[in-house]
């Protein structure tokens, strides 16, 4: 049988052209069919999807309104039970006016919610704290004998963990306990309970009041009432995220609205809220009866032409319910928009049908190369933990990934040598590895081992797994606290903190690390070559200094240098005179308190400077169980002999060094400061004697 070759060729050409042609109308036919179920299907999905996401966005409003309601009716039961509880363990009496102050004050501040603390007596005299806003207090007090008619204003400026007294004035008021509610029923009551307040000293703002009488010794004090405005609910609301143009409200089993979202309500400013959607709240509310005010009830409601989403909870405050009211359009607009552009990319995706072996090939070259790329990126940004080897049917991408596998393992070696952490963050702020920094302020701690010099004469090359498990045990520390551990010069650790990454309380985190380093060491159970425990000596201190990439074009250490940092080395030298562990300097102290306990131990001029610094001891982190009373009073006695040494009375001084040396059995910085007062008592110091003490070694 005879076959022409040319006529069998062009069959074949031929051939290939209609199955291409029939696989471009299969795949064609099969998109739009798929699209079109697909498409239906979608819309009854996306549908349904965009009610549930409604639904949800609502649970979650109710969730976070319902715990903001029970916290605000918790935090007033708790001011109310704690200050009623000082009264009745006569703790602190009605009458006491300085204590009662500083209770009621310590309540607003403790307490964001709370409005008013105010207390009733049965003669009519008042006296209340009130905040005005969230940067100011004030107190208020009415008297019935002594100024009737008159309110006694005293104002106080909030500072950060303090108040500070800013203005005293007098000023008419026709305002009488003796007529509100909550005083009357209070004074006739046995326990405390709910009231609506409207009526205040300052002005007319809705609130209610957690108000009981006080009885001490079976005999009635007055009533004491712990009162929230309205305008802290109005402000609470603003921070939920309803939709874009949806809202929420509070409001009572009148259809009254109690709250509406107002970022700036406060004390200070009444609600302004947008209450365009009240009246659909208020008519779910009809709409539900009985019902809406025992459990949640949802219902869509027409206003306008437009329709709404509207839910009423119960909230856990006797007569509150929560409405929210979400435009349908806000979640079902984007379906049908989502639906239009489908439809017309049906139109587009037949024709790129036709370019699918080319997105073929795609698929087998681009995605591979992609991912390939991607560990390029981790290596890039010195995630070498994340680079994952990928393979591929293609040699060259499958040697390629490989490669950047090997690569980064072989970079891996180097963690040990490089802080990871510090790489990421300077990637990540862009920092180029080239000399150069920036002055910041900043804390800095130096830690080496007491008598280390002597220690390893003695141990040799025993010395090293001693010093590796001690600098293991306060590097994990110093991490664990943010810090930045920027070089190990033999014994010594020097690390700092509020750099790279911003710090606002690095000066609280470097104590902190101190802390936990010396404790650490303690409970490691490291000891010398005598058997004795392993101690440590640190410095810190707190400046403005030079932090940045200190070297040269060829080797770079991304470190701190200046001043401050000197004088962070000279302090832990300081704790061998004063036989301290851990000493801090003056703006260490300020940046940090109120969170730490320390005791001011001297003022020394350290090598090479002359200027006075005082140093203190690190005692504790503030309101920790080893702070006790014991140690308030034998630093107090430490600082008061401290003072009477700078006044020149030597005499009145060692009373209290010797007071501190008996409570505490040893106390070396006592016993130096008493050794140096006996001197001076013995031979006066000439009138240019300054209480300052050199340090003339490093």
């Amino acid at each position: 049988m005879n076959v022409d070759p040319g006529r069998q060729f062009r069959e074949i050409a031929r051939l290939a052209v209609s199955i291409r042609l029939a696989v471009s109308a299969l795949v064609l036919t099969a998109i739009l069919l798929t699209a079109a179920l697909s498409s239906l299907l979608w819309w009854r999905t996306a549908e349904a999807t965009s009610r549930q996401l409604a639904s949800t966005i609502n649970e979650q409003i109710v969730a976070a309104v319902r715990k903001e309601v029970s916290a605000i009716v918790d935090e007033a039961r708790a001011a109310h039970t704690a200050i009623r509880t000082l009264f009745l363990q006569n703790v602190l009496d009605t009458r006491e006016a300085d204590k009662r102050e500083f209770v009621f004050l310590s309540q607003l501040q403790s307490q964001a919610t709370i409005s008013w603390v105010a207390f009733g007596w049965p003669d009519g005299s008042f006296f209340a704290a009130h905040k005005l806003g969230d940067r100011r207090l004030e107190m208020m007090e009415i008297s019935l004998t002594d100024h009737p008619g008159e309110r006694r204003v005293d104002e106080y400026d909030v500072v950060p963990g303090d108040i500070e007294f800013a203005n005293r004035r007098f000023e008419p008021t026709d305002f009488r306990v003796a007529d509100q509610a909550w005083f009357k029923a209070g004074l006739s009551a046995d326990n405390p309970q709910w009231f609506e307040v409207m009526d205040h000293p300052t002005d007319r703002r809705p609130s209610i009041a957690f108000a009981g009488p006080i009885d001490v010794y079976q005999e009635r004090q007055g009533v004491l009432a712990v009162i929230i405005e309205y305008t802290r609910l109005a402000r609470f609301l603003s921070q939920l995220e309803v939709g874009r143009t949806g809202t929420a409200f509070i409001i009572d089993d009148s259809g009254q609205l109690v709250a509406a979202p107002d970022k700036d309500a406060d004390e200070l400013h009444a609600a302004k809220s947008d209450t365009t959607l009240l009246p659909l709240a208020r008519m779910a509310l009809a709409k539900a009866g009985e019902d809406g005010r025992k459990e949640a009830w949802r219902s869509r409601l027409i206003s306008g032409g437009a329709a709404y989403e509207v839910a009423l909870t119960p909230l856990p405050f006797p007569g509150w319910s929560l409405a929210t009211v979400i435009p349908e359009a806000e979640f079902l607009g984007p379906v049908e928009a989502t639906l239009r552009h489908l439809i017309l990319g049906l139109g587009i995706g037949a024709v790129l049908a036709a370019l699918a072996s080319a997105m073929l090939a795609r698929s087998v070259i681009a995605a591979p190369l992609s991912r390939v790329a991607g560990e390029l990126r981790h290596v890039e940004a010195f995630a070498l933990e994340q680079v994952r080897r990928h393979p591929s049917r293609l040699k060259e991408i499958a040697s390629l990934s490989g490669a950047i596998a090997e690569m980064a393992a072989g970079l891996s070696a180097f963690r040990k040598f490089i802080p990871a952490d510090l790489v990421r963050s300077l990637l990540r702020q862009g920092v180029e590895a080239r000399p150069g920094g920036s002055i910041q302020e900043l804390s800095v701690m130096f830690i080496d081992i007491a008598g280390f010099t002597g220690l390893s004469e003695r141990l040799g090359d025993r010395v090293v797994p001693l010093l590796s498990r001690y600098l293991d045990v306060t590097s994990e520390i110093i991490v664990a606290n943010g810090g930045t551990i920027d070089k190990f010069i033999g014994d010594a650790v020097m690390a700092f903190w509020g750099a790279p990454q911003p710090q606002a309380d690095h000066a609280v985190r470097c104590c902190r690390a101190a802390l936990a380093c010396r404790r650490a060491i303690e409970e490691s159970g490291l000891v010398d070559d005598l058997g004795q425990p392993l101690q440590i000596r640190i410095g810190i201190n707190s400046g403005r200094m030079l932090v940045g990439n200190i070297g040269s074009e060829l080797r770079l250490n991304y470190t701190v240098i200046g001043d401050a940092v000197n004088v962070a080395s000279r302090l832990e030298g300081a704790n061998k005179s004063y036989g301290t562990q851990i000493l801090i300097g003056e703006t260490t102290d300020r940046l940090a308190a109120g969170a730490i306990v320390t005791r001011e131990v001297d003022s020394i001029a350290v090598y090479g400077r002359e200027e006075g610094l005082s140093v203190f001891e690190l005692i504790g982190i503030a309101n920790e169980e080893q702070i006790d009373r014991a140690t308030i009073n034998w630093i107090a006695d430490y600082e008061r002999g401290l003072a009477s040494y700078r006044a020149r009375r030597f005499a009145a001084a060692l009373v209290d060094f010797d007071s501190v040396v008996k409570q505490r059995g040893y106390d070396r910085p006592a016993e130096l400061m008493r050794d140096r007062c006996r001197q001076l008592a013995a031979n006066a110091p000439d009138p240019a004697w300054r209480p300052v003490a050199a340090l003339t070694s490093k």
